[in-house]
């Protein structure tokens, strides 16, 4: 790592303090964020994937670096007053770690401090520095510095306290560091690196980037399939803020289910190790959930409004969006999720996969003619019956041994997709594995247990480039 730092110290010093910025607004534009963000990604290429700083010949450079980090927090602290216990134990954890010649660092102090979903206030925003690795994007623990907004709108101020979740919070992204130039859309606690894991107390998505690749790989797909869509759904994919607002109504619901419902096992909450499509539909049951309670807020608020109550601002956005999510969902899922990614154990790919078939064998969803239609008037109540398909396996599950439930899911998944011809599952595991432990049953699912059909390996190869270049998408692109 020393051959770079002649380069490190041939960049422009810092001369005194970067100046104070007082208006988070204008945050992203001002030296002190510019210099802050130069010096942390300067940073990364001095860190080892655990987040230290192994060779000593790099510690004078690291210095100076951190030293431009915490000026620059220092700067950009008073536009974040609701943040300011969280950056002063930001400077606080740099200086530890340099202090302490830079091993893996530790930021459980300022990451405690830190508490995003205490100012869920639509518009504002935070000052975020941490090493952490970055979900689908670093597995490295390197220091990354953002700048993010919260999205906040009045209807689902309204939404939450319906469907609570003190947890969740909507985030969109300003400027950031190289971690966030990737496919990540999450902000988790997790990732941040720490010599013990605290109560986790929020989570943060960014809907921002969730809404515009969504926008940019739906208007494709649609394009190549030659499929109509109904005016809401075209009109979300020209308007980014309405697509923004989707997707916080889709997630907050989405989030929440993971810990409701008849749950025979806790899959983000407990390590355990389980064929990965398990995961698949534990994910495309809280979907569902979203779909389901947002078919029934358009009916019951849509029923309300054609009765003659008049619907308050709130009320009606929340109509708008609910029948959005549904648009949302169903494409989400069948055009980005189901071809995006590897084959190795792609999760959200197969639950893609299992939503478009679903819909094929029950005569919703159509190709014919090399043209994709779907009959919109019977979605809700196809969407809804693999909802409770999943639901009844759950329900069923909590009394059945753990690796029992898991050849009932297989056994859901294959009555609609068409395994591996090698796969082992299918034809039958063997008495060995059968009675062995669990392990057994793991290691004998194939990477790419359910393949693609000739449907989504021709539209893959078309959207290959389409969903390449969504990587790194803000609602600015």
């Amino acid at each position: 790592m020393s051959g770079i730092t002649p380069a490190l110290r041939a960049t422009t010093a810092i001369i005194g303090e970067p100046e104070v910025v007082e208006d988070a607004r204008t945050a992203e534009t001002s030296r002190a964020w510019h210099l802050l963000k130069d010096a942390a990604t300067r940073l990364q290429s001095l860190q080892a994937q655990d987040g230290s700083i192994p060779d000593a010949a790099d510690h004078a450079p690291a210095r100076e670096l951190v030293t431009a980090i915490t000026a620059g927090i220092r700067a950009l602290a008073p536009a974040f007053p609701h943040d300011g216990a969280y950056l002063d134990a930001s400077v606080r954890d740099f200086e530890r770690w340099t202090e302490g010649g830079f091993g893996v660092p530790d930021f459980l102090d300022s990451l405690v401090e830190f508490q995003p979903q205490q100012h869920r206030v639509d518009g504002i925003r935070h000052l975020v520095v941490f090493p952490m690795y970055t979900q689908n994007g670093s597995q490295s623990r390197l220091v990354e510095a953002l700048i993010a907004e919260a999205i906040w709108p009045e209807f689902i101020a309204r939404l939450e306290t319906e469907y609570t979740n003190r947890l969740f919070v909507s985030l969109r992204l300003i400027d950031f560091t190289p971690g966030y130039d990737t496919n990540s859309a999450v902000l988790f606690p997790e990732t941040v690196a720490m010599r013990e894991i605290p109560a986790f107390t929020w989570g943060a998505i960014f809907q921002d980037r969730e809404a515009a690749r969504y926008r940019r790989v739906v208007r494709a797909a649609s394009e190549i399939t030659k499929l109509d869509l109904p005016a809401d759904a075209a009109r979300m994919l020209e308007d980014q803020d309405l697509a923004e607002k989707t997707f916080v109504m889709w997630d907050l619901i989405h989030d929440r289910t993971h810990m409701r419902g008849d749950l025979p096992f806790d899959p983000f909450m407990i390590k355990q190790r389980m064929p990965y499509f398990l995961y698949s539909l534990e994910e495309l049951r809280c979907d569902l959930t979203a779909f389901r309670e947002c078919v029934a807020i358009d009916r019951r608020l849509s029923a309300r409004a054609a009765a003659g109550d008049a619907l308050d601002a709130a009320e009606a956005e929340m109509l708008e969006h609910a029948k959005l999510v549904q648009y949302a969902v169903l494409f989400d899922r069948i055009f980005r999720f189901a071809i995006t990614g590897s084959r190795v154990r792609n999760y959200d790919g197969l639950g893609g996969q299992l939503l478009f078939a679903w819909l094929h064998q029950r005569g919703v969803l159509h190709w014919t003619d090399t043209s994709l239609a779907i009959d919109w008037a019977d979605v809700p109540t196809a969407v809804v019956a693999l909802g409770d398909a999943i639901d009844d396996l759950y329900w069923r599950s909590i009394d059945r041994p753990k690796t029992a439930h898991w050849l009932a899911a297989y056994d859901l998944i294959r009555a609609t997709l068409t395994p591996n011809p090698a796969s082992a599952w299918s034809r039958g595991l063997s008495d060995a594995v059968l009675a062995g432990p669990p392990r057994g049953y793991t290691d004998a699912v194939l990477d790419d247990e359910f393949p693609l059909s000739m449907f989504y390996e021709a539209l893959e190869k078309k959207m290959r480039p389409v969903i390449a270049s969504t990587t790194g998408i803000t609602g600015r692109d």
